[in-house]
């Protein structure tokens, strides 16, 4: 099997263009690098796929050809084809949305991620209990202590786990009793107005 190269040169190419435009803050050069690297995928799995041959029927052939071509590179560019239109009109609906709002098409960086870049982590909200109340440092023990500031033995922290599991996941015995009960009144009911 003989690889056509300068097929291989232009897959090249067109891959690291797609990349560097995906790497742009506008939505539009974002498209294009994707649909880039897309075709270039595309190229590649057909270059690679071999060289033209029968048709992949039962009985078919063309003249001077002794192999079979391979079906499954031409299915997968197809499904390939289809997925990259889709993200496509996804991109592009994502490019207008922002351009109606911002009137630009450039993504700008969160307000909210540079916050908490800049943010010191021992001003984060979820320490307050993790960390030693006397020397406020991480400890390896994590969330072993009270709301006042003692720590926790064993027990009680299993007893805490325990109970928070219970409240979180398993349902109460009395209102699973409750809910039961007026589950089957309301059958009676209905077949009861259904028999009427």
């Amino acid at each position: 099997m003989s690889v056509n190269l300068g097929l291989l040169v232009v897959v090249g190419l067109m891959a690291a263009c797609g990349v560097y435009l995906l790497l742009e803050r506008s939505l539009v050069k974002m498209l294009l690098g994707l649909l880039l690297v897309g075709n270039a995928i595309n190229l590649l799995i057909i270059t690679l796929s071999g060289s033209m041959g029968n048709p992949p029927i039962i009985g078919r052939s063309s003249e001077g050809r002794e192999t079979d071509a391979d079906p499954l590179a031409q299915g997968m560019i197809l499904t390939a084809i289809v997925i990259t239109m889709g993200m496509a009109a996804f991109i592009l609906s994502l490019a207008y949305r922002s351009f109606m709002i911002n009137t630009d098409d450039e993504v700008d960086d969160d307000p909210e991620d540079l916050k908490v870049q800049h943010q010191r982590s021992a001003d984060a909200p979820d320490r307050d209990r993790s960390d030693d109340p006397v020397t406020g440092l991480d400890t390896k023990r994590g969330d072993m202590f009270d709301d006042d500031g003692n720590p926790l033995t064993e027990e009680q922290i299993k007893a805490r786990r325990a109970e928070i599991y219970e409240t979180d996941i398993l349902p109460d015995p009395d209102e699973l009793a409750e809910l039961s009960e007026e589950l089957e009144d309301r059958i009676l009911d209905i077949k009861g107005g259904s028999d009427t």
